[in-house]
């Protein structure tokens, strides 16, 4: 990595109407280098990288690209300079090929102005080569995986000549082995010369992937150091002003006595023998590899995926899971890692994804009360302080923290006594974590049971009051809380500890 300074981002400030989004924000971008961006949601990073990519345009201040002042004015002037962002939502065309997305609109032409198809496959076959990846250039691209038609927008940036390419969240719907080759292309990016800006709300890839790490808090600039300088705890203090210590609640005992949840010889397609013990007042933390059976185990347990075998009882009752209403039906809850997809309903309102599973309690003689539900819903916004203008807001406008406040919502209404959480902080911010955080651990201290399955292991430690690690969809080990560590979760999750 050269020290040259690739882009110089100078005194910059951007305001929209009652929002002042960036406060005189100055940093720069080495050749070569991997330039984290952190901050809580709100922090100023996305009305940054918009003025980078030419979207919007700075109120004062200026940027200098390779020493010399430049006016973005557009996004197409942005990728003549060699800028491009990578958006978590992608922006590609679904039913053309790889080829046809890398090279859009500047399809090479044969001489009588045809697109030239074998020069256009070809062309895109060698940028994908550059990266060492073997996608066929004429698949279409809705058979492509999601980390697939990422590595296509990242093609597609460089068959603009890219030096700076801008990550907003790369690992969002990754799993951990497409991380992984996420992280093998990045550096491959650093090896041709190319800087990359990467947008994260996960430490551990930061610190993994980063060589500086820029902190933003409430439009201003905190800092920038290298990120071999700088400590996880030193940038969590610099992003939401407290220490990792204060992050999570004090940690609840094991509970005793007779469970909550029990559950005796589960057998599904990928569990083998299951049994645990969920009691009322504690958090159950599950850890393990990605695919070892977490995820599976937690579905199940919600009437998602079928059980062949084995017994749940809920307080002592046997219980038939053949659907999530049974789940329901005996005061089991459940937050999905899919957020999006199976947590909320982007297009609706607040009060309309709080209430869709409650409105037998907002009925009467099968007509929905609007009195009661209007009220219901207003009660809980304020309870778990949703940030919402109202409770009509459309969902989709939310960020992702009260997204997932939302999604507990319209659970806690029903008054559940167990909670099953999958990733239940994905996607979100520091600050937003820290309240998802004292929301799970006040429910479990007011006597409900939360089983609790993460990938983020300082999570599970921080909150679990017992952790069972599973390894090949069956329990290895169960480690108390207070005494478990990442090397004694990760020793059982990998076989050489069993005990």
């Amino acid at each position: 990595m050269t020290s040259a300074p690739l882009l110089s981002i100078e005194h910059i400030s951007k305001s929209f109407p009652g929002v002042r989004a960036l406060a005189d924000v100055s940093f720069e971008v080495r050749t070569g280098e991997v330039h984290a961006l952190v901050g809580e949601n709100g922090a100023g990073k996305s009305t940054l990288m918009k003025i980078l990519a030419g979207v919007y345009h700075p109120d004062s201040g200026g940027i200098r690209w390779q020493g010399q002042p430049v006016a973005l004015r557009s996004p197409a002037e942005a990728q003549r300079l060699g800028i491009s962002i990578i958006y978590q939502e992608f922006n590609l065309l679904p039913d053309l090929t790889v080829a046809e997305n890398v090279l859009l609109n500047r399809e090479p032409r044969t001489r009588w102005g045809m697109i030239d198809w074998r020069a256009l496959n070809e062309r895109t076959r060698q940028l994908l080569g550059d990266l060492d990846t073997h996608i066929d250039p004429r698949a279409p691209l809705h058979d492509l995986s999601v980390a697939q038609q990422q590595i296509v927008e990242i093609v597609k940036a460089l068959a603009f000549d890219a030096r700076l390419l801008i990550m907003d969240e790369p690992t969002a719907a990754l799993n951990p082995t497409e991380v992984g080759h996420l992280y093998t292309m990045i550096e491959r990016l650093k090896q041709r010369g190319s800087s990359v800006i990467f947008i994260s709300h996960r430490l551990d890839e930061v610190f993994h992937i980063s060589d500086t790490i820029t902190v933003l808090k409430d439009g201003q600039h905190v800092g920038s150091a290298p990120a071999s300088s700088l400590t996880r705890e030193e940038v969590v203090r610099r992003m939401v002003g407290r220490q990792l210590q204060d992050i999570f609640p004090a940690r609840l005992p094991p509970g005793s006595g007779e469970p909550l949840m029990e559950v005796r010889g589960l057998q599904g397609p990928r569990l083998r023998d299951i049994d645990l013990r969920l009691h009322a007042g504690e958090i159950l933390g599950l850890a393990g590899l990605e695919g070892h059976g977490q995820r599976e185990l937690a579905r199940t347990l919600f009437g998602i995926e079928p059980i062949q075998r084995g017994e749940v009882r809920i307080r002592g009752q046997a219980i038939h899971l053949r659907h999530p209403a049974d789940a329901m039906t005996h005061g089991v809850a459940f937050l999905s890692d899919d957020r999006k997809v199976e947590g909320v309903a982007l297009t609706l309102g607040v009060r309309e994804n709080i209430g869709l599973p409650n409105l037998d309690r907002f009925s009467r003689m099968t007509v929905v009360q609007d009195t009661l539900e209007r009220a219901a819903c207003r009660q809980i916004v304020e309870t778990l302080s949703v940030k919402t203008p109202g409770i009509e807001q459309p969902v989709r406008l939310l960020s992702g923290g009260n997204q997932q406040k939302t999604v507990l919502s319209k659970w806690l209404i029903s008054e559940p006594r167990v909670l099953i959480f999958v990733e239940p902080t994905r996607g979100i911010d520091v600050g937003a974590k820290v309240e998802i955080y004292r929301l799970i651990h006040q429910l479990a201290s007011q006597g409900a049971g939360v089983l609790m399955v993460s990938s983020d292991l300082l999570e599970l430690l921080g909150l679990s009051s017992r952790v069972l690690v599973l390894r090949d969809g069956a329990i290895t080990a169960e480690l108390p809380g207070a005494t478990a560590s990442e090397e004694s979760i990760m020793l059982a999750a990998t076989g050489v500890h069993t005990g």
